[in-house]
């Protein structure tokens, strides 16, 4: 068939399969399992044969080939030790740049507009912290075809007035503390100037209310928004952020944590100013691997917030000269030596989703959560699907909500599902497309319909806080 797919999304779509024999749930499985053009995949990825892996979205596996890129600079730490970093093969010196080459494809961007160094949250400071003073220095976003933003920044003609950073109520934590933490450093009230769109319904986040957001306030001189959001997995329309972004004098900055590596994105045809994301979810590198980050090159040749010797021009780099000369690429944004250790593994990872395609990755995705919402909808009447079904709206994961979630999500966890809970009423569950089948997504249906028909949830106690 030419989308080996359309199964899935006719089932829920309540058209069924068209025959009364194939419209078992454990048939379509298997159809879809026989004709799915990315099975071979799941052997490349280790997953203990006794669990079903549904927590990709917090940490991905390992896979073949990141264990052989992170093999190979264990044997040449071992072998080369300081040399390595100009006689190893590919030279340590040149790794960031040369995996932020790897990643750019996948976020829709040139290679010198991304590189990878530091964490996530790190780079959060130094790219929001960047813009900030780009902002307070008279200086907005120039985008040509947005006459808005070009020149000077200056809400009601007062180039003096503190700029202000609009986010979201549900967005991850960590995103607020780090800008809340750049705003307070530039004497900046955090409390008045760190602007917050409200969810209408606790999952999501309306595009109406960013855009309304700008039209209220003067002020916002940076929207930062995420691809995904984590609990829900609601996906946002980039390209609409950014223009309303751009259309009220503001950059347009976005945390794609819970998207990169599961989504295309289109960075540079959507105008994203700058970007952020780890690589230790869906492109499967590593607990606490590397971070990646994003940033136009129209602002190539900016002072980073965080100045440190690795985002230093690398033809003057190891003169030691004591004034600082900034990258003109996103390299600039790098600050410390890279951690070998937890960048080797992304080589070896991205190689293997490139090998498969981010398109067809997507493709792989949609259907599998189209086929658990399906299945959802149809044997659990307990629980709510809280996350949009409209593919455009939907990430890679979806947010199971019930009263008992907390103590459903440990009750799996006992019988080899592995999924997330999120307070207060979410398990997160996320058939990653790379080592995810059909059959695997109906077998964690069907044992979520046995614990709630039993009442085996009702004897885990909850828990005050700790690691999920």
């Amino acid at each position: 068939m030419d989308d080996p797919y359309s199964p899935a999304r006719d089932a829920l779509a309540g058209e069924g399969l068209g025959d009364e024999e194939s419209s078992d749930p454990a048939v379509l499985a298997a159809r879809l399992d026989d004709a799915d053009p990315l099975s071979e995949f799941a052997d490349r990825y280790h997953v203990p044969d006794d669990a079903l892996y549904m927590d990709g979205n917090s940490l991905g596996p390992a896979s073949d080939t990141a264990l052989a890129s992170l093999d190979r600079v264990v044997d040449e730490w071992r072998d080369l030790l300081i040399s390595g970093w100009t006689d190893a093969e590919p030279p340590w010196f040149e790794v960031a740049e040369r995996l932020g080459d790897a990643l750019a494809p996948l976020v829709g961007a040139e290679s010198d507009e991304v590189v990878v160094g530091n964490s996530i949250t790190v780079n959060i400071h130094t790219l929001v912290g960047t813009f900030l003073d780009e902002l307070l220095a008279g200086n907005g976003p120039e985008r040509e075809g947005f006459a808005a933003a070009d020149g000077e920044w200056a809400p009601s003609g007062d180039p003096d007035t503190d700029p202000a950073v609009l986010v979201n109520e549900l967005d991850f934590p960590s995103d607020h503390y780090a800008i809340r933490a750049q705003l307070r450093q530039r004497g900046i009230d955090p409390d008045e100037k760190l602007r917050v769109v409200p969810s209408r319904d606790g999952r999501t986040i309306d595009p109406r209310d960013v855009e309304a957001a700008l039209a209220a306030h003067d002020d916002i001189g940076i929207v930062w928004m995420p691809t995904a959001l984590y609990r829900s997995g609601q996906l946002f329309d980039v390209e609409r952020i950014a223009a309303a972004a751009h259309e009220a004098g503001a950059y347009a900055g976005f945390d794609a944590a819970h998207s990169a590596g599961a989504v295309p994105h289109e960075f540079d045809e959507a105008g994203v100013d700058f970007a952020v994301w780890c690589t230790y979810k869906y492109l499967n590198a590593g607990p606490g691997s590397i971070g990646a980050l994003f940033v136009a090159e129209r602002h190539h040749g900016l002072t980073p917030a965080l100045a440190g010797w690795w985002g230093h021009e690398k033809a003057t780099q190891f003169e030691m000269n004591m004034t600082y000369t900034p990258a003109d690429s996103a390299g600039a944004w790098q600050i410390g030596t890279p951690p070998l250790l937890s960048a080797a593994p992304l080589e070896g990872s991205v190689e293997l989703l490139r090998e498969a395609g981010i398109e067809r990755l997507r493709e792989k995705s949609l259907a599998l959560t189209d086929f658990l919402i399906a299945l959802v909808d149809d044997r659990l009447p307990e629980v709510a699907v809280g996350t949009p079904r409209d593919h455009a709206s939907r990430g890679g994961h979806v947010a199971l909500e019930h009263p008992d979630a907390e103590r459903l999500s440990e009750a799996l966890k006992d019988r080899g599902v592995v999924v997330d809970f999120r307070p207060p009423n979410v398990v997160r569950v996320c058939p990653a497309a790379p080592y995810t089948s059909f059959a695997d997504v109906l077998e964690v249906v069907d044992e979520i319909e046995a614990i709630l028909d039993s009442g085996a949830h009702e004897k885990y106690a909850t828990n005050e806080g700790g690691v999920t």
